[in-house]
């Protein structure tokens, strides 16, 4: 496969270059940033090129740019008269379906997302972690979008287009709302006397404990604490001393806690009783 991208950030350049040590040809790259390109090439030794010079010459061409800018491109390749029918154009966003880079109906080319479900801090830490990586894959060359995941040493998934936005939320609760989760208990342990600094350092392998069973045992049986022991007192006492503005947060919480304490007490033949559940979810707002 020849390719192309448009985009030297950090997953442009590591695609680039996972998929180099595949076998595949980089023809080269365009960019606006010279800082980018400059990276671009400290990994992969491949020429700038314009884009008369780059898209005619490839045979899938990867849109590695910021959300708002891939239809931009999109728009800017059809203007130019860079579209060639049968060629590939693959986006990695996360949040927009492939057919965002069809803004003409009868455009002859074929739309593809490929989504690396990771946060990728650097190029050096995505070429580290790309191998197992999980992708989410969705577009018109489901196949070839399956067979790159895999060059790339990634898991596909394929996902569909009218709900790539829940499957985005998905990621972005998973991920981005983690470290919030981390923000409110250190808020909490810095209430109870616990310097912020240190807060953080002893809730760290708290967390990653959570991470371990959660890979170990999977979910509902992960869930531990108060709600899935049915302890309706030690929650009372929670939203008793919470600050108001993160009570309802605890209670959003709390309601999905006591949904998958049910799951996990179903699996073992058990129930709450009834004066647990009525108790709980009456603290809860369920």
């Amino acid at each position: 496969m020849k390719f192309g991208v448009i985009g030297a950030g950090i997953v442009g350049t590591a695609l680039a270059v996972q998929l180099t040590k595949a076998g595949h040809q980089c023809v080269g790259v365009h960019t606006r940033s010279r800082l980018s390109y400059e990276r671009f090439r400290g990994f992969i030794n491949k020429d700038h090129l314009q884009l008369e010079e780059l898209v005619p010459a490839v045979d899938c061409l990867f849109v590695t740019t910021q959300d708002g800018i891939i239809p931009l491109i999109a728009e800017s390749l059809v203007a130019k008269k860079l579209v060639v029918p049968g060629q590939v154009w693959i986006h990695c966003s996360g949040s927009l379906p492939s057919t965002i880079l069809r803004v003409q109906k009868d455009l002859p080319v074929r739309c593809l997302s490929l989504h690396p479900l990771q946060a990728f801090a650097s190029v050096e830490n995505a070429l580290m972690i790309l191998s197992g990586t999980h992708f989410g894959v969705e577009g018109e060359e489901e196949e070839l979008g399956t067979d790159i995941v895999k060059d790339l040493g990634g898991i596909p998934h394929k996902i569909l287009a009218s709900e790539k936005t829940l499957y985005h939320a998905g990621a972005v609760v998973a991920s981005n709302y983690l470290a919030v989760l981390a923000s409110i208990a250190v808020d909490l342990f810095a209430e109870a006397g616990i310097p912020r600094d240190e807060a953080l350092a002893s809730l760290l392998p708290l967390m990653q404990g959570t991470l371990s069973n959660l890979e170990r045992v999977g979910l509902p049986q992960a869930l531990t604490g108060p709600i899935a022991r049915g302890d309706a007192q030690v929650v009372k006492g929670h939203l008793d001393q919470l600050p108001p503005r993160l009570t309802e947060i605890y209670k959003g919480l709390g309601l999905k806690a006591l949904e998958l304490g049910e799951s996990k007490r179903s699996i073992q033949g058990l129930n709450y009783s009834p004066e647990e559940l009525d108790m709980l979810r009456r603290l809860l707002g369920g």
